[in-house]
Parts: structure tokens; C-alpha cells; sequence
């Protein structure tokens, strides 16, 4: 039923978001060197590594480390970089991982490849189990600013309570914090 609902909302979103993917896809292109989309390497279920596409936002000599680990991640954002990511327009690409079935679209957010100690604390807790999501219970409760133990813990109550009324209010409340710009620091 999750996958069937994850499908058919992508494909739903996709019909509707084209013309604007496509003028951040052309933004992109005429403002800075390098591809469209940036390919990261990510853990999903079982801690399978996928990739997982994102608008690039960032310069292409940036490190592949997670944004917080750079010392000063304004300087690796593109022209049009910021804006993608303080409005989350730079996940859009992701709705091709939901379809593919690579994500889900609630789950906790898929961690870096490299982020051993996200990993590690998942796995002891049961949440690699689950489809990594476009969004997430951790997600609405702090995003980029919490601490990993903090946000494996939001992972692990979303694990122990999803359900389809959860998923539905997680979306919900992501809608809200993305107008409202709320927990996004880089």
C-alpha cells in the first residue's frame, strides 16, 4: 500500500512540477559549470548504498562530506544554490528514487555514505529497516539542526509508530515548515 501511495504521488507531483523543474534544471546550467544534478551516494533500506539525485547546489569541487562538516558551506554554494536549498527545490529530483523505489516518500532521511556514526546508531536501533524518505518525522522536528542521537531517536519513533495517517501528517507538516522556511541553516 506505501509503495502504491509513494508511486502514485511522485508521478502526481512530477506532472505538476515539470515546467518548474525545468527552468531550475536551465538556472543551474546557465549559472554555474558542471552538470544539472549531483549524484550522492546514499544508505538506504538494510543499508544498501543507492544513488540518490539532488539539483546541485553546490560548486563541483565541493568535498562529499556532509554540509555541516564544511567549515564554511556559503562558500561552496552556486549562484542559484541558496535559494534551492533554503526553499528544498533542490530535492525535487528525488521523486525518480521514490518512484524507482530507492526511497519512500516519509522515512527517515537517507544518511551519506560516509556518516558512519548515523549508520552505526540506526542500524542498532532497527531503523535500517525502513525506506529512507523524501521527508521524515526527524525531518519536522529540527532537520539540519539536530544532534545525530537526537535524530536517530526521532527515527526510531517513527519506526515503532508509522502508519498511514503518520505518513500523511508528516507530509502535512513538511509543507509547512518548507513555506515556512523553517530548520534549513545551510
Amino acid at each position: 500500500m506505501k509503495s502504491l501511495f509513494d508511486i502514485l504521488s511522485s508521478l502526481c507531483v512530477l506532472s505538476v512540477l515539470a515546467v518548474p523543474m525545468l527552468v531550475i534544471a536551465i538556472a543551474i546550467k546557465l549559472t554555474s559549470p558542471g552538470p544539472v544534478l549531483y549524484w550522492s551516494n546514499r544508505v538506504g533500506r538494510n543499508n544498501v548504498v543507492f544513488k540518490m539525485p539532488k539539483y546541485r547546489s553546490m560548486r563541483i569541487d565541493t568535498p562529499a562530506v556532509a554540509t555541516h562538516l564544511l567549515g564554511d558551506p556559503d562558500q561552496y554554494l552556486t549562484k542559484v544554490g541558496k535559494f534551492l536549498r533554503k526553499t528544498s527545490l533542490d530535492e525535487f529530483p528525488q521523486l525518480f528514487s521514490i518512484i524507482k523505489g530507492d526511497m519512500s516518500v516519509v522515512g527517515p532521511r537517507p544518511a551519506l555514505f560516509n556518516q558512519d556514526d548515523l549508520i552505526a546508531l540506526r542500524t542498532e536501533k532497527g531503523v535500517h529497516e525502513l525506506v529512507p524518505g523524501l521527508t521524515g518525522w526527524a525531518q519536522i522536528n529540527g532537520r539540519d539542526e539536530l544532534p545525530i542521537p537526537v535524530k536517530v531517536e526521532f527515527d526510531e519513533h517513527y519506526l515503532k509508530n508509522k502508519s498511514f495517517s503518520f505518513d500523511i501528517k508528516i507530509i502535512f507538516l513538511t509543507v509547512l515548515k518548507v513555506v515556512k522556511n523553517e530548520g534549513v541553516t545551510h
